[in-house]
């Protein structure tokens, strides 16, 4: 499998035992060799169009008091990380109109993103109306580079 495919969290991450009614959770899947860790730093270094997008984002949300600013805590791009295992990367954080967490989990050779958002009221839930066609596009797009990363390193192995 190299493509990515949408597919539920395996029971054991995180992010399913956070769901509750109203939340969204979703998960995505890729084959890789690569370690928790390296496929997040591939996978959250977004490319140029996602920065872009999230100057928009950041410009509209700004006059509401939403987060705008990286974090101050070890983070991966601007996503704090709140739990790490060698099988498990959970990042995100809570902020007044929603919380959310991104995690990447590691399941034999499948890598798993998904992400687990909580909207607190009618701003959370427009907000995340809103980007939702963006988060799939940029969720699958990154899950996509890992796996390209993957094929680069397989083709080129260390001598």
């Amino acid at each position: 499998m190299t493509a990515v495919t949408k597919t539920p969290l395996p029971e054991f991450s995180r992010l399913p035992a956070l769901w509750r009614r109203g939340d969204f959770l979703d998960g995505y899947a890729t084959e890789t060799s690569l370690s928790v860790q390296s496929a997040a730093a591939i996978a959250l270094a977004m490319p140029g169009w996602a920065r872009g997008l999230l100057r928009v984002r950041n410009a509209l949300v700004r006059p509401f008091g939403l987060h705008v600013a990286p974090p101050s805590v070890p983070a991966i791009g601007l996503f704090p990380v709140v739990h790490e295992t060698e099988a498990e990367m959970v990042l995100g954080f809570d902020d007044r109109h929603l919380d959310f967490r991104i995690g990447l989990v590691r399941e034999g050779r499948l890598l798993y993103m998904g992400t687990w958002v909580r909207p607190h009221n009618l701003g959370g839930r427009a907000y995340l109306a809103a980007v939702m066609p963006f988060h799939v596009l940029i969720t699958r797009n990154a899950l996509a580079r890992v796996a390209r990363a993957t094929a680069v390193a397989s083709d080129h192995p260390a001598a």
